[in-house]
């Protein structure tokens, strides 16, 4: 595989239910995953996957934000990260940046919004 470069500004950013993610490496075969430039907005909703795997990584946070990770409500700061393992509801609540590491790669039929 040759190396990738993966500029967020060129990547076009598509509604997801934490708000706007750029999804990166998406169409490269040789990576088992994707990488996603998500900003969290007001509009998260509490969601789950069946089958993936999820690292969020929060570059910043508007005060008071938490991640609700199976009810549980966890204080926010920048430099934290958070595994998430398949079937854990989660959402961040609150404005923020996030660099997330998905595995396997990102599939949209694999992601549950709770109460939809």
């Amino acid at each position: 595989m040759k190396h990738r470069i993966i500029d967020f500004t060129r990547i076009d950013g598509v509604p997801c239910p934490c708000g706007t993610s750029r999804r990166g490496l998406m169409e490269e075969p040789a990576f088992p995953g994707t990488i996603h430039r998500t900003d969290i907005d007001q509009t998260a909703k509490p969601h789950y996957h069946k089958t993936l795997t999820e690292v969020y990584y929060v570059i910043s946070c508007e005060p008071g934000a938490v991640m609700q990770l199976d009810g549980e409500q966890i204080p926010l700061h920048g430099d934290m990260a958070f595994y998430i393992p398949p079937g854990t509801v989660h959402c961040l609540v609150g404005k923020a940046k996030t660099c997330i590491f998905v595995l396997p790669k990102y599939d949209p039929e694999d992601e549950y919004v709770c109460g939809s």
